[in-house]
């Protein structure tokens, strides 16, 4: 609870950051000290955590599930505002508020991690998004830009509605918001129980989720808006806040649906079978690698979708895993295209030479997207693929990824063949610091760290 005011608070000292400091190093600083002190928040939120400790009525219940995941992801957005803090500024005049919107993000994932009451979700969802739609649209002077934000708002709002509408019959169907409640509980006892309005009800959550999470085929807008966004918000939008949509989805269906997985099980492994196979197929044929990224990320979501369809305690720690090297790698990849003009694969051409640092951080985390051994990435996909061998069914769903891993390889594996194995100029837009290469190392070592030792985030 503590750690949902503080990101409030310090969204709104940002705010007025812009009127206290002149120079814009100065409001960096003060963006950087308050994600320290917000992390700080978080842990001593975990540390006095008990187990299902609700707040606000019942609105809320803190857990050390829901605690310790906000201090990951908090300890991820430190990493970002680390290395990305001077291309934040750079994107336009408002530099404040953008690091305030971004602490306005934050106050929405804590909400999502912590909700127990259907109305705190959808408050929680847009808190979370609508900051996102002023980020994407924020440099102004950019046609694709606006386009992205304004494609964004429109879509979101639309799948707002089908969540809203899935949580007017839910409530029709059971009499309650509260998700733990013995009256919503009963109406999801078994699948004979179900009534039809339920059914319709956690199909159309399924629908919305799937859009927030860019899982096909309510993914369209995904390609568009990452690529229209600023370079340094994009990882943002991509990673924490993806990730915390999906220990949303996870949260949900694992309190309240679990007793009647058959009911929807063939609808996420369908979903499933459909994101792997359009984000890695279409992402072959990207010539932009920062488009590349976008469909990426949308492959990825297809693995993460994993968990939801398992529900066991695997398939958390895979969740949790997944999120923490999943947002890391990719941090490590935009944290390299965001200081380069040409975004296409032949200006990596050459980067190991002129620039090493660069071209080996890249490819370690580009490692860790594929799922390469001694990376996060390969014991993440492990786990939540583990999770689903649990439950002894759609074995063939698992084959059909791992398949759909393979092909990942090609694109991913394209950046890093530019990069040693090409001759050319790479066209920066300025030369990196000792301190910027020095963070992206760091980030590259925590990579591998995931690797070696999985367990540290469990």
């Amino acid at each position: 609870m503590n750690s949902i005011i503080a990101s409030a608070l310090l969204g709104v000292g940002m705010m007025f950051s812009g009127i206290i400091f002149r120079k814009s190093q100065q409001i960096q600083w003060a963006a950087i000290l308050s994600i320290v002190i917000l992390m700080a928040v978080s842990i001593v939120d975990y540390v006095y955590s008990g187990e299902g400790t609700q707040v606000m009525y019942g609105m809320i219940e803190i857990s050390q599930q829901s605690a310790w995941f906000n201090v990951l992801i908090t300890f991820c957005c430190v990493v970002y505002f680390f290395i990305f803090h001077k291309h934040i500024a750079e994107v336009g005049k408002n530099d404040a508020e953008y690091f305030a919107l971004i602490f306005f993000v934050m106050c929405g994932v804590y909400l999502l991690t912590s909700y127990s009451n259907l109305l705190i979700l959808f408050i929680g969802i847009e808190i979370l998004s609508i900051p996102q739609y002023i980020l994407a649209g924020s440099d102004k002077e950019s046609f694709k830009s606006n386009e992205a934000s304004l494609k964004y708002f429109l879509m979101g709002a639309f799948s707002t509605g089908i969540l809203l509408m899935g949580m007017a019959l839910l409530y029709g169907a059971s009499g309650s918001f509260d998700v733990l409640s013995s009256a919503f509980m009963q109406q999801f006892q078994s699948v004979e129980g179900m009534s039809s309005m339920s059914v319709v009800g956690i199909l159309l959550l399924i629908i919305s989720f799937a859009f927030k999470v860019s899982a096909a085929p309510m993914h369209m807008w995904t390609p568009d808006v990452y690529d229209g966004t600023p370079t340094a918000f994009t990882p943002f939008m991509a990673t924490i806040v993806k990730v915390s949509v999906f220990v949303a989805f996870m949260r949900l269906f694992q309190y309240s649906f679990h007793n009647v997985a058959n009911s929807w099980q063939v609808i996420i492994v369908g979903i499933i079978a459909l994101t792997l196979l359009i984000g890695n197929v279409t992402a072959v044929y990207q010539q932009s690698v920062k488009r590349m990224m976008a469909y990426s990320s949308i492959a990825q979501a297809g693995f993460m979708l994993f968990s939801i369809f398992a529900l066991n305690a695997t398939a958390i720690k895979g969740m949790t895993l997944y999120s923490v090297a999943y947002t890391l790698a990719s941090l490590g990849v935009f944290a390299v295209l965001v200081k380069m003009k040409d975004y296409t694969y032949d200006g990596f051409n050459g980067m190991a030479k002129k620039y090493p640092v660069l071209a080996f951080t890249a490819a370690i985390c580009l490692f860790s997207l594929v799922g390469i051994p001694l990376t996060g990435g390969f014991f993440a996909k492990y786990m939540v693929l583990s999770a689903t061998m649990e439950q002894g069914k759609m074995i063939g769903i698992i084959i059909f990824a791992v398949l759909m891993a393979a092909v990942s390889a090609y694109y991913y594996f394209k950046v890093i063949m530019s990069m040693y194995f090409k001759d050319g100029e790479v066209d920066l837009q300025y030369q990196p610091t000792q301190a910027e290469n020095a963070l992206l190392i760091i980030n590259a070592i925590m990579v591998i760290i995931l690797g070696l030792m999985p367990e540290i985030v469990f």
